[in-house]
């Protein structure tokens, strides 16, 4: 009688593709044959963990076993003996990279990594940049082949016989595995070219437009796609990595999606009211600030703020009523005939400080 699969597995019913994908590499790790060789239960607890999951792993013979069961085959096959191809090939896909999965002959480009100073205005309103990278390209004397005379300086990998594979046995399995001598290619160089050195590359300096979008953040990546160094043998180029990094800005700084500028007015000011100069991103602009005015009070500047896809966003401006220094003998008289007129009246907040502070200590009754 064969035991239920997901028994096999070690699994619920209800489990997942990722922890059943999970659990049987862990149980093939376990009992794979070259890990306990000469052990026959081992290599018959593999084959029944690799029959689980072959039915388990695939949606319509999952389906079909949950209903039937056993009896309904589940989509297994009659035996694991007769289905060693699709097997190997399942146990390939998840242990390729472990046991020597085979590469391709291809090579993908290196991406390239170019870190961009912008100011701070650049970055909110957004900008375009140039910028000169220096980078490998493809040599021109063998076309990225490394071989003089380019493709004809290229001949059959002798190890592999031109197929850029070899074959590795792994227990019952026999698996491709990327020629060594060839990198998978299938060809090798004969004569190295002057031009590179037999690298298939050349340095060379090369001129990118940047965007720069509204908004752009200390620290965001733009990337140029397919920009990187050239891939070999045919494989896809690398792609270039902008770095973005915003200078700060002596006035405004960011907060989230808004920018803030503190603004530092006089106590006068304050009391009184005024008509302030404040400095934007886009230049200078008139703000009131009425009498009464508290220190860190915001003012919102409405479309002078961060750009973005749907357009500007706001500035905030934040007041801080500076506290006079070095004030002269009659400064310091005239402030304190002031503060003896005004006495508490003028200042609601520490009326009701003062009062809650007396509630406090007042004693019982």
């Amino acid at each position: 009688m064969k035991r239920d699969y997901y028994e096999v597995l070690g699994v619920a019913h209800d489990v997942d593709a990722v922890e059943l994908k999970r659990a049987y590499r862990e149980l093939a790790m376990r009992w794979h044959p070259d890990k306990n060789p000469g052990n026959k239960q081992a290599e018959e607890r593999f084959k029944e963990v690799s029959e689980a999951y072959a039915v388990l792993s695939e949606p319509e013979k999952r389906a079909r076993y949950d209903r039937l069961g056993h009896a309904g085959g589940g989509g297994a096959t009659a035996g694991f003996e007769t289905a060693v191809g699709s097997f190997t090939d399942l146990f390939e896909s998840l242990f390729g990279d472990l046991f020597g999965k085979k590469k391709s002959g291809k090579a993908a480009g290196r991406d390239l990594r170019y870190t961009l100073e912008v100011d701070f205005a650049e970055a909110a309103l957004g900008c375009t940049k140039s910028i000169t990278v220096p980078a490998k390209v493809d040599c021109p004397d063998c076309r990225g082949t490394g071989a003089r005379g380019g493709e004809a300086g290229l001949a059959p990998c002798a190890a592999c016989g031109g197929r850029g594979e070899i074959k590795v046995q792994q227990g019952f399995f026999s698996l491709g595995k990327s020629c060594p001598t060839c990198g998978g290619a299938g060809k090798v160089i004969t004569e190295k070219c002057d031009g590179c050195g037999g690298t298939g590359t050349v340095e060379k300096e090369r001129q990118y437009t940047v965007q720069i979008p509204p908004g752009t953040d200390d620290g965001n990546i733009r990337r140029v796609a397919g920009q990187g160094e050239p891939g070999r043998r045919g494989g896809a180029p690398g792609d270039l990595h902008v770095v973005v990094r915003v200078k700060p800005h002596p006035l405004w700084k960011r907060d989230g999606n808004v920018v803030v500028c503190e603004v530092p007015i006089g106590f006068a000011q304050a009391a009184l009211g005024a008509t302030l100069e404040v400095p934007t991103l886009d230049g200078k602009v008139e703000m009131r600030v009425p009498a009464g005015t508290q220190s860190g009070t915001v003012f919102r500047l409405r479309g002078k703020g961060l750009g973005s896809a749907g357009g500007r966003g706001d500035a905030h401006v934040r007041v801080a009523v500076e506290t006079p220094v070095g004030l002269s003998q009659k400064q310091r008289e005239l402030l304190a005939a002031f503060a003896a007129a005004a006495g508490d009246d003028t200042m609601p907040r520490r009326r009701g400080f003062l009062a809650a502070v007396k509630e406090l200590f007042a004693g019982p009754g």
